[in-house]
């Protein structure tokens, strides 16, 4: 059977960069920039960026378009024979599932969020008042099911569709309301009495900023940042260029996708840095951000329902994209490993993923007393944990020893591969960097995930 094709390459780009685009772009980078110097900080996020997260994207392309498989069978079939790199395919089926475990909650929450924005039910809440909200719908496991159901539901009839007539057709319309919806909300945010300072506090080079929180971890928070916000390392991106034609270089098409990424990510820093000055709310970071300092923001702003709802429309579109992309991944590592149908596939991924998300929704209800990384923390922290701090990195370790190394693919049919076509192209002295320095770079992202979370907590 002939594989499928994306109908073009604006819905390549859409798909790629939607599964990339997660709720890490706002409710964690405008933060990180604004405690760690603004203008600088954004500076040396675009540095790792160019260094850390485009080669290591355009290796995962590569592999996927060279292979014209998912994870599994892409190793299997560029691999030398004899050699194993085929195995880490498993691991990051388990990712993408793993992923999924916990995506489907917080994406559950951005569309129950849509609903409560709508319905007013949030308006005229006090700042406690508002937190109490979020509280009480965490500690009710039947809507936190309910929610997490529709996402899940959701993301598989737009995979249950196609390729072409499912997920690129509806990302596409998808991603195109996420940018609308964001453009109109920063218009909005910038013109608020009082929005200069926070635009001013966001973007404007601060290097005192960086001093006193640390060099170093101003260096790992930008490093880190470029690094997670382009979910390399799982295969999820591998996917997509395994759709696509060889008329175009990937490095061109690394850096489309790494930019319509960090495009959302500033322009999120530019809706809600105005939005919190402007009626003087402290700016915050992770669910706290999202669930109950802008619902503040917007109880205040005139016509602050609609503005809400469109706000947690913009989320529900960001989360979507990323949980279609993924539900695509694995639904075609399922196809192709175990030579089922598509809506077979489709069917063992829902009721996979359905029983599978259980524990994260029930973990903050029922399961509340488990507290696998301490105290304070969830079970859906600790699955975060072992896909952020552990699969991503050491995929991505995967990725680029098995493009650069003589018992993997190699650097020489990776570099061939990733300058097939028109645009832009890696030159052949970067294979020093990239064989051993990009390496080194990633394992350091990897071990200061650990010092952060264990020792220097």
């Amino acid at each position: 059977m002939a594989r499928e094709q994306f109908k073009s390459r604006l819905g390549f780009l859409f798909i790629a960069a939607g599964c990339a685009i997660g709720l890490g772009n706002v409710w964690r980078f405008p933060y990180i920039t604004g405690k760690y110097g603004g203008g600088a900080f954004v500076l040396l996020y675009f540095v790792f960026l160019l260094l850390l997260g485009i080669p290591v994207l355009s290796m995962e392309l590569s592999v996927g378009r060279a292979s014209k498989q998912s994870a599994i069978k892409s190793f299997e079939a560029l691999e030398p024979k004899g050699t194993k790199w085929h195995v880490f395919g498993y691991i990051a089926l388990a990712g993408n599932v793993l992923l999924m475990m916990f995506y489907t909650t917080i994406c559950g929450w951005m569309l129950s969020y849509v609903v409560k924005m709508l319905t007013g039910e949030l308006s005229n809440l006090s700042t406690e008042g508002v937190k109490v909200a979020f509280d009480d719908m965490s500690t009710k496991p039947g809507p936190m099911i309910f929610w997490m159901f529709v996402s899940i539901l959701i993301g598989t009839l737009v995979c249950s569709l196609g390729l072409q007539k499912g997920v690129e057709r509806i990302t596409k319309w998808m991603m195109i309301c996420l940018f609308a919806i964001m453009i109109v909300l920063s218009i909005k945010a910038v013109t608020l009495p009082g929005a200069a300072e926070g635009l001013k506090f966001y973007l404007i080079p601060d290097f005192s900023k960086m001093v006193e929180n640390g060099i170093m971890d101003t260096i790992f928070a930008a490093m880190s940042q470029a690094f997670f916000t382009l979910s390399i390392g799982i295969g999820s991106i591998a996917i997509f260029g395994s759709y696509i034609g060889k008329d175009r270089a990937l490095l061109g098409e690394a850096v489309s996708i790494a930019s319509l990424d960090t495009f959302v990510a500033l322009v999120a820093g530019m809706i809600i840095f105005p939005s919190c000055f402007a009626f003087d709310i402290e700016p915050d970071s992770g669910p706290n951000l999202i669930f109950v300092t802008l619902p503040n923001v917007f109880n205040q702003m005139a016509g602050g329902k609609i503005w809400g709802a469109l706000f947690f429309v913009f989320m529900s579109c960001a989360a979507l994209s990323t949980v279609i992309g993924v539900f695509e991944n694995i639904i075609s590592m399922l196809m192709e490993n175990w030579n089922i149908s598509r809506k077979k596939a489709v069917l063992i991924n829902f009721v996979l993923i359905l029983v599978l998300s259980l524990p994260a929704v029930l973990g903050y209800n029922v399961l509340s007393g488990i507290k696998p990384l301490g105290k304070g923390t969830t079970i859906l922290d600790f699955e975060d944990f072992l896909v952020s701090s552990n699969i991503l990195p050491l995929g991505s370790l995967v990725y680029v020893l098995f493009c650069t190394r003589k018992k993997g693919w190699g650097f020489k049919k990776y570099f061939e591969e990733v300058n097939t076509g028109k645009g832009l192209k890696i030159p052949e002295k970067i294979r020093f960097y990239v064989t051993w320095i990009l390496p080194i770079i990633v394992l350091f992202v990897f071990v200061q995930g650990y010092l952060s979370m264990f020792v220097f907590k």
